[in-house]
């Protein structure tokens, strides 16, 4: 308490710093050409694997995109003067291709300067429906895949703001499309709007024990502007551009059709609004219509959801995940709490699924009960389906095989594993579109089948098993045996001929499409050819690195040389990495890391710096484990240091590094684990923290993995905070914050607060605040000035660093600070 009032009696003195004027940089050449490339498209295939959609789109925002006006209601950002989500990611083109073709056509009738989102298959699977946003609004448009060819269907009057946007009727004919209301009202101005009164928030002694939302309600004027924002006419567009009205204005969130297309159900957002949750859960109703917008009857209604039981497994009472049955014509499927909610609750059974057939009116069906909370089902036909449940305190997930049409016989449990667990992992089981066009188990009799990733001791082989529901036996169809290549499965297009999606990639061979028959060796057909945008990395010594912590935990990092290496120099070295947390240490010892993956550099990553004489290693393991009841946190501070010793050591021994001259880095909660390995150990000789927390009292009811509050455990929360031990903080550090972050708990304040500490302090610390960023950097400007920033702070401090910076910590004979 004393070291925590003597900080706050210095932000009363240090209450400002200086500033630089500085125009937003580019960074040097090696980098820029790596940076500023044009990527291949996202690729789009139907369910017969016929048709390819290739969507093209800038790889960065613009700053005057970001800049544009927008709203921060109820964890929505919305911009207003458009109608949809003002971070949406566009597209700006379109080609189409048979998989048999070499080449694509070009889509002809594209508007100018398009941006296109929200593409939805038409249920034949020989349209796509989408959105292009103008200046004025959003459009609707639909692609004819045949013709390659799109037209345009409504004004830029489309109301994309919250849930689905277009849905297609089973005539492939007419879309159910959210409209603007024609009695929306001005939106107030709230930075200019006169105050009529103070804002109230009340408790009646009921725990609500939440996350630190950004984005939410905090004024009656906020409440004005999202339901306005929120309501919409539902319109029905027919493919020739027809529009006729279909629901009046209300606020609709999510519009669903049954499987056979007879029946609607639209849920609808409901007063009294929150200011403390986002409108997720603001009280609903799930309303069931027909196709001519009768209604049928309300068969969910969800009042306010603020107060839950404590606990990141507690949920609210009442039927929740309410959808339709995919292998039904119009059954809804829902699940309820057996143990109210409330997962400190001793029961046998957590979770209880019903069914309910239409019309609506009769009785609920028991379908199965779930040990623990209820995470979804797979539908096969009327004897079989597959459930899963999961428990995050245990890392636990089971799997069920039950019949659906005879509730009285116990659903088998097939699996029970830890989900942490990759190299027990039985894979996916696959689906194929039925009759109604939705996705179901693919079955061959008695026998389903799995796609998985295949991680093992000896490495990555991704499979395919065939598995039969009454022995309980997996047969092996296929393996991959690329050893200097990675085979990702990404689907079946046709198990009976043996036809599977697979995207295959190397490190220097830029991912690309086939389809492989895998009854046929050898049997492999491209259907892609993009070309490596990044020529200068292919040179790159690329390997996996597998090394042991102090306490015998076996680790890995991805390690780069630099692109001008010599045997026997000595290299500064950047680390970067993210913590994870696990349950037990044999789960955090597997190796998930495939060196053959393709040598990508994204807008977040270290790897750059290979063009500028830096050995990387890259996404370093850096597990923090609590075995039985030790919860991974109870040592965190220990375990973060030994595994930044680890990595370090590892790469030492292999005779590249200097050891003196080692960075650290990372993004979220690799910036909080950054700037923890600077307060507690001499291992670097500097750090990169984007967009972290840093004093976890301003997250108390939880943050990442720690489910506990600041009150149950504070020591955990001090400890772990790099605030609270900002005056052992003497290394270099570089703090990059998005001045609009929106992720629950790394608020600009925390890079702000911990800046003001860490000068005050006499810390080397440089703090850059990217005007109009979110939690994820968006604009190029801002990534380019970005990888400028930590250019220079390298260069300075890593690269050219003196030796007496550091004076007696160079060394590295006192790991541990405290």
């Amino acid at each position: 308490m004393k070291k925590l009032f003597q900080l706050f009696i210095l932000f009363i003195f240090v209450n400002s710093y200086a500033q630089q004027s500085l125009t937003y940089q580019e960074p040097s050449k090696e980098i820029l050409e790596l940076a500023d490339v044009d990527l291949a498209p996202a690729v789009q295939i139907d369910s017969k694997g016929e048709n390819m959609v290739l969507l093209y789109r800038n790889q960065y925002k613009s700053i005057a995109e970001l800049s544009e006006t927008e709203l921060r209601l109820a964890g929505l950002r919305i911009n207003p003067v458009t109608n949809i989500g003002s971070r949406t990611t566009f597209y700006t083109n379109i080609k189409v291709k048979k998989t048999t073709d070499k080449d694509a056509k070009q889509i002809s009738g594209l508007p100018k300067d398009a941006r296109l989102t929200g593409f939805s298959w038409s249920p034949d699977e020989t349209m796509i429906a989408c959105l292009n946003t103008t200046l004025k609004g959003v459009e609707v448009w639909v692609l004819n895949i045949k013709e390659a060819k799109v037209s345009k269907l409504t004004d830029a009057n489309v109301n994309a703001n919250t849930g689905s946007t277009i849905n297609w009727f089973a005539d492939n004919e007419n879309l159910l499309v959210k409209m603007l209301p024609t009695d929306r009202k001005q939106l107030v101005d709230t930075e200019t709007a006169v105050a009529t009164g103070p804002t109230i928030s009340v408790s009646d002694g009921e725990k609500a024990q939440n996350r630190t939302y950004q984005d939410l309600l905090k004024t009656p004027n906020d409440e004005f502007n999202f339901e306005q924002l929120a309501r919409s006419e539902i319109k029905k567009v027919s493919i020739n551009g027809d529009v006729s009205n279909f629901l009046e204005a209300d606020m609709y969130r999510g519009i669903n059709f049954s499987p056979d297309g007879n029946y609607i159900m639209i849920s609808k957002i409901k007063r009294p609004f929150s200011y403390l949750v986002t409108y997720s859960r603001f009280p609903n109703e799930s309303i069931i219509y027909d196709t001519k917008g009768s209604k049928i009857k309300t068969v969910n209604e969800v009042p306010l959801d603020e107060v839950r039981p404590k606990g990141f497994m507690a949920t609210r009472t009442g039927k929740r995940s309410m959808t339709w049955r995919d292998d039904k014509a119009s059954t809804l499927v829902w699940a309820e709490a057996l143990d109210q909610g409330n997962p400190e609750m001793d029961v046998d059974f957590r979770d209880a699924v019903y069914q309910l057939d239409a019309p609506f009116n009769g009785e609920p069906k028991l379908l199965l009960k779930t040990k623990q909370r209820f995470a979804g089902i797979e539908w096969g036909d009327d004897n079989t389906a597959v459930a899963y449940d999961y428990w995050w305190n245990t890392r636990n997930t089971k799997t069920y095989l039950f019949n659906p049409s005879n509730s009285k016989m116990d659903a088998k449990v097939i699996t029970d594993r830890s989900y942490q667990d990759v190299y027990s992992d039985p894979g996916d089981f696959v689906n194929s579109k039925n009759k109604f066009g939705k996705y179901t188990l693919t079955m061959n009799g008695d026998k389903l089948y799995l796609m998985g990733d295949g991680y093992s001791k000896e490495g990555q082989f991704p499979f395919i098993d065939e598995y039969n529901i009454k022995t309980n036996k997996t047969k092996r169809l296929y393996q991959s045996e690329y050893t200097d290549k990675l085979e990702s499965l990404n689907s079946a297009i046709d198990m009976k001929k043996g036809e599977i999606l697979v995207r295959i990639e190397s490190q220097k061979e830029y991912p690309n499409y086939y389809i492989r028959n895998i009854n046929k060796k050898n049997d492999l057909t491209a259907i892609t050819a993009f070309e490596n945008p990044f020529k200068s990395l292919e040179s790159v010594d690329k390997r996996v690195i597998n090394y042991k912590r102090d306490d015998g935990l076996d680790l890995e990092g991805t390690l780069y040389l630099p692109l001008n290496y010599e045997a026997g120099k000595k290299y500064p070295m950047i680390l970067w990495a993210y913590p994870r947390e696990y349950k037990d240490k044999a789960s955090a010892s597997q190796s998930t890391t495939n060196p053959n993956e393709f040598v990508y550099p994204n807008w977040g990553s270290p790897i750059y710096w290979v063009t500028k004489g830096y050995v990387v290693l890259d996404d370093a393991a850096f597990p923090i484990v609590g075995e039985g009841t030790k919860e991974p946190n109870d040592s965190f501070r220990t375990q973060l240091v030994a595994n930044g010793k680890a990595a370090i050591d590892a790469v030492d021994e292999l005779g590249y590094i200097d050891r003196n001259k080692v960075a650290v880095g990372g993004h979220s909660y690799g910036a909080f684990m950054t700037a923890n390995l600077l307060s507690h150990s001499n291992l670097f000789a500097a750090g990169i923290a984007r967009s972290g927390a840093y004093n976890r009292t301003l997250t108390p009811f939880g943050f990442q993995s720690e489910e506990r509050s600041y009150w149950d455990s504070p020591d955990t929360y001090n400890t772990m905070s790099p605030f609270m031990h900002a005056d052992k903080m003497k290394t270099p550090l570089l703090l990059i914050h998005g001045v609009a972050d929106n992720n629950s708990g790394t608020y600009p304040l925390q890079s702000e607060r911990y800046f003001n500490a860490l000068k005050g302090l006499g810390a080397p610390v440089r703090l850059v605040m990217l005007p109009k960023e979110s939690h994820g950097y968006r604009a190029k400007e801002s990534i380019m000035h970005m990888l400028w920033e930590q250019d220079q702070w390298l260069d300075k401090h890593v690269k050219n660093k003196k030796e007496n910076e550091d004076d007696d910590e160079s060394e590295n004979d006192n790991m541990i600070k405290d």
